[in-house]
């Protein structure tokens, strides 16, 4: 039985290749909270997160202070057990985005010294569902691009292969959302998949108006229209639309998921790796759905959720948007309009640790080790 001998926490700032804004924010940077597992027989797994910009350092301080200590001498093969011991431990500030992000980067570290471990990639050990996912484009649909631009990309992104694309909605004027969308479908098709996404921007009443404007084009979902708080307003929406209602990036717990599908509140889940604490609640949370038969359709961090997605029946999509490849030595494979997990044991992602050292932000780095080592 191998026991952690060390803990390394870092931090990694990325700046977006290209400008995102949408309903709410810009995403100027991507806080990027990495940890580096070994355990006394060599095995080293590395996990990660992220923030948009903000609360990266509170991770960081949060895994340095609190979670890396516990680990110490632990057996990493407890997946479980130690997910449920770290989150009770601090469960006074659960639940919440600081805590599932230091929970996550823990999680992955540990699930990629178990797919090592047992020579396996983590879509075949996780379930082995498919061989490959359906893969859309986010980068050509930001808020902050003219409608034109917005054609452009999603004619671009056809070309090279997306079985579709996403638009940003919430504009003040619904109409302005409706021409911008109206040009995109028009230029693409119907065979072409559109999603929109308004991240959280609307009051029910303005979703459910919104919603009954964009129907006549053919939507593959209408994604965050309301505060994730507000599961009755998504139950209201949900019963006036036929409109697949898209949930889940803003949402912290696999019981969050439970009351959303109990209550009819969505159809699509969009459970995050990161956000929800890692692939041990991620996978539960998948599982979960396809109970309710609902499709899983996961948000962001495209370079583990394709493994996600391979690895369960009821994942959909997998959404492209790179944000490490500053910091990997290989990128996700994309064929025929579809992402393909890595075959490599672990979670797949090739770091390039020398280059991670080198971008460290000043002092977020730790060093955990066995006293007696």
């Amino acid at each position: 039985m191998s026991r952690i001998e060390r803990v390394e926490v870092m931090q990694v700032d990325l700046i977006p290749k290209v400008v995102r804004t949408d309903a709410i924010q810009a995403f100027t940077k991507q806080e990027t909270p990495i940890v580096r597992i070994t355990t006394d027989d060599n095995v080293v797994g590395i996990g990660y997160a992220y923030t948009v910009g903000t609360g990266g350092s509170a991770v960081v301080r949060m895994i340095t202070d609190e979670l890396a200590p516990m680990l110490i001498g632990r057996d990493p093969a407890l997946i479980e057990q130690i997910w449920k011991d770290s989150f009770f431990f601090l469960h006074a500030n659960a639940v919440g985005a600081t805590v599932s992000l230091s929970l996550a980067a823990i999680d992955l570290a540990l699930w990629d010294i178990r797919c090592q471990r047992a020579g396996e990639p983590l879509w075949r050990l996780a379930g082995g569902a498919q061989e490959r996912v359906p893969l859309y484009s986010t980068e050509g649909g930001w808020l902050n691009l003219t409608a034109e631009e917005l054609v452009d990309n999603a004619l671009e992104a056809r070309e090279q292969g997306y079985l579709g694309c996403k638009v940003k909605v919430g504009k003040r004027n619904a109409m302005e959302d409706v021409v911008r969308l109206q040009a995109v479908r028009e230029a693409v098709g119907f065979d072409f998949a559109v999603m929109v996404d308004a991240n959280q921007a609307f009051t029910v009443a303005e979703a459910i108006r919104r919603a009954s404007l964009f129907e006549p084009m053919n939507l593959e979902w209408f994604e965050e229209p309301m505060p994730a708080e507000d599961m009755h307003g998504h139950v209201r929406l949900s019963a006036s639309t036929s409109l697949p209602i898209a949930i889940g990036e803003s949402l912290y717990h696999p019981n969050h998921f439970r009351e959303y599908l109990a209550s009819d509140a969505c159809s699509i889940v969009q459970v995050d790796v990161a956000r929800i604490g890692g692939i041990t609640p991620w996978l539960k949370v998948a599982h979960l759905a396809e109970t309710f038969n609902v499709a899983v359709c996961p948000h962001y961090l495209m370079e583990i959720h394709v493994s996600l997605c391979a690895a369960v029946p009821n994942a959909q999509w997998v959404e492209y948007i790179p944000q490490l490849t500053d910091l990997t030595t290989a990128t996700m494979r994309f064929e025929d309009g579809h992402a393909y997990p890595p075959d490599a044991p672990g979670l797949g992602i090739a770091w390039n640790m020398e280059v991670i050292r080198d971008r460290m932000v000043a002092g977020s780095y730790a060093d955990i080790r066995n006293r007696k080592s």
